[in-house]
This record gives structure tokens, C-alpha cells and sequence, in this order.
């Protein structure tokens, strides 16, 4: 109940907000350009453009009407041949109620007696959404995918609280009870956190090219929770290198700008 508790909805009702800053910030500094903003994308759609590349993709569908919800949504721009095309996707995840537990004091546990929770697996639930969002931008140059960590299990610095009674407790990043980011790293090659990854790479290997769709990941490293303002300037950092990798194919609209 913690991952889903209040500060888990906070979270995720805070990146729906920025999204749609982002979305009237685009509006205005692109006025020729055409945006959108859905909720979801329907596991059938993904499977028609799978098709689209090649006839063996996208076969399997056994609920008719499964589709995936990032808690951003999706932003798109129309594109000159009236298409709708990803600018970004953005999710948000919060685990681990540690700082918070510590500073009011609340000890966890079977037996209430341990001043850390065990972090669990729900994080990896993001996988699924990022996989899905690939699969659907299979044949594009840039991954826009975007998601904000917060909580005790995505730390990147030891961190020391005080407990009310006068107690320390260190917060060890690299203890492998606690943290959870290498479980999130295989969705960007262990490419570095905090960065805008949404070009993808392609790497020459042998007789062969390797194309990478690395999801970009941002995780408040030292505890501090995500606000409104920095979200924002993420994702529009994101949806504007996504214009610029589709230039070519706005080229007439942007061209007028």
C-alpha cells in the first residue's frame, strides 16, 4: 500500500501537470506546428504499426482492448503527412517511504523494530510500459521516453538522517536491500541517469548496425522530491530534441516559423 499511498499518487498526478505545461509551452513557441495530448496508447494500435514493418511483428493480442496508461501520457506533433508522431512519453515511479519513516520516527517491519524496509519489485512493472512505447516506435530515430524517480530506492549518495529521539540513520545508496535503480538501468544500457538519451544511438558491431531505444531516466538522487517546474524543463528538453530528429518531416511547417 506504501508504493500506491499518497506520495505515490502526488507523484504521478505531478507529471500529468507538467505534461500539460509542456504541451501549452509548445503551443506557443510553435504555433505552426499541430500537438496532442492523449492518455494512452491501445495494445492494438501498437500491434498495427508492428505490422506495418513487417508482417511476422504484432500478431498476438488476447484482450481486445489492453492498452497502456504512462501516468504523463503522450504528447504528439502532427507531422506534414498527418501523422501523429511521439515527442515525448513520460512515467512516474516512487518507492520507498525510508527518509520519511525515519524522520517521523516510524519503525517497520514484521516486528516494527528495523529502521529500513526491505525495497520490493513493483518498480519493475515500468519495463512493461517502456517496452510497449519501443515496440511502437520501432521504426523512429529517437525514444522519447522519459520517467521520474523519487523515493529511498533510487538514491545515487549515502544520505544521514536524525531520527526524533536523537538517532542517526545512514541511508546507504549502493546497499543492495535498499536500492533499486540497477533494476530500471537494463531499459538504457547503463547509459548515464539524468540525461536526455532520446536520440537513438546506432553502434557499428561487426558486419552490423545496433539500434538503441534508451529511455531516459531521472531520479532525484539524494532524497528530495520532484516538483512541477523541473519536470517540465525535462520533458521539454525531450519533445524538442524529438523535433529535431523529425525535422525533416516538419520541415514545411517549421520552415514557415
Amino acid at each position: 500500500m506504501g508504493i500506491f499511498g499518497g506520495k505515490a499518487q502526488v507523484h504521478d498526478a505531478l507529471v500529468r501537470i507538467a505534461a500539460e505545461s509542456v504541451m501549452n509551452n509548445l503551443q506557443g513557441k510553435y504555433p505552426q506546428l499541430s500537438f496532442g495530448h492523449r492518455p494512452s496508447i491501445s495494445k492494438a494500435e501498437i500491434n498495427a504499426v508492428l505490422q506495418e514493418i513487417d508482417a511476422y511483428l504484432g500478431q498476438m493480442l488476447f484482450v481486445s482492448d489492453a492498452s497502456i496508461k504512462p501516468d504523463g501520457g503522450i504528447l504528439e506533433v502532427k507531422d506534414d503527412c498527418g501523422n501523429w508522431r511521439v515527442i515525448p512519453v513520460s512515467e512516474a515511479k516512487y518507492q520507498g517511504k525510508d527518509i520519511e519513516n525515519i524522520r517521523k520516527g516510524i519503525l517497520v517491519g514484521k516486528n516494527s523494530n528495523q529502521d529500513l524496509m526491505v525495497a520490493g519489485n513493483a518498480i519493475e512493472r515500468a519495463h512493461k510500459n517502456i517496452a510497449e512505447i519501443a515496440n511502437y516506435m520501432l521504426a523512429e530515430s529517437h525514444f522519447p521516453y522519459v520517467l521520474f524517480l523519487e523515493g529511498s530506492n533510487f538514491l545515487t549518495q549515502s544520505i544521514t538522517l536524525d531520527r526524533p529521539d536523537g538517532r542517526s540513520v545512514t541511508l546507504d545508496y549502493a546497499s543492495g536491500t535498499l536500492n533499486r535503480l540497477d533494476r530500471l538501468t537494463a531499459a538504457n544500457y547503463g547509459m548515464p541517469l539524468n540525461t536526455n538519451l532520446c536520440r537513438n544511438k546506432f553502434i557499428p558491431h561487426y558486419d552490423k548496425m545496433i539500434m538503441l531505444q534508451a529511455a531516459s531516466i531521472y531520479t532525484q538522487g539524494s532524497g528530495e522530491r520532484w516538483n512541477e517546474r523541473e519536470m517540465s524543463s525535462v520533458m521539454l528538453d525531450i519533445a524538442e530534441t524529438s523535433l529535431k530528429v523529425l525535422g525533416s518531416d516538419l520541415f514545411c511547417q517549421l520552415a514557415v516559423r
